[in-house]
């Protein structure tokens, strides 16, 4: 006769397991994610987060022209909501160990985007349209690696990556307004 496995280890020795290692934080034996190398990726996530921050910060300062109420008031809204990206991910590097690195030294060199201003609305238009796409791209790389290993991290990603594709999309829609003709090819259904 076959004996079925309980679906859960038993509550006594999941009780065990939780006392036993304290000191660990919201990380349990059966995580089976590379902390160290979780952390170092999410630093460099961190990184980007604050260069997009950045970034949109200084395009709704400096943005200016006829047409620049509504990309300006754009570009704070995505500022806000790449600050609470990066939130986010500083508070997952904090509960998985990690101190988040919010040393601005070297900042640019962790960070998959760049912190480029352009010199006028179109030119950062398209920058941040560059800088999300960016994001996008790494953030699904990121999203596979983590998969059934880090949970967490990913359905983290997950989320940053809805709100990153909505930027891209914002940005073309944008820059499509701006310079009167459509980047995306329409596809046939």
């Amino acid at each position: 006769m076959k004996v079925e496995k309980p679906f859960l280890t038993d509550v006594e020795a999941l009780r065990t397991r939780a006392r036993d290692s304290i000191q660990k934080g919201a990380i349990t034996p059966d995580y089976q994610g590379d902390v160290k190398q979780t952390i170092e990726i999410l630093q460099a996530v961190l990184a980007t987060e604050i260069v997009c921050v950045l970034r949109y910060t200084m395009n709704a300062v400096a943005a200016t022209g006829i047409s620049s109420d509504s990309v300006k008031k754009e570009f704070d809204d995505h500022a806000k909501e790449e600050q609470a990206h990066m939130r986010a991910v500083a508070e997952r590097i904090n509960q998985i160990g990690g101190v988040p690195n919010f040393n601005p030294q070297g900042l640019a060199s962790r960070a998959a985007s760049q912190y480029v201003e352009g010199e006028n609305l179109i030119e950062m238009i398209k920058e941040n349209l560059v800088a999300e796409r960016i994001a996008c791209e790494h953030y699904r790389e990121l999203i596979r690696y983590f998969a059934d290993k880090d949970p967490t991290t990913r359905v983290m990603m997950e989320s940053i990556l809805t709100n990153e594709e909505e930027h891209a999309n914002d940005m073309h829609d944008l820059l499509v307004a701006h310079e009167g003709k459509p980047m995306l090819s329409k596809s046939s259904a």
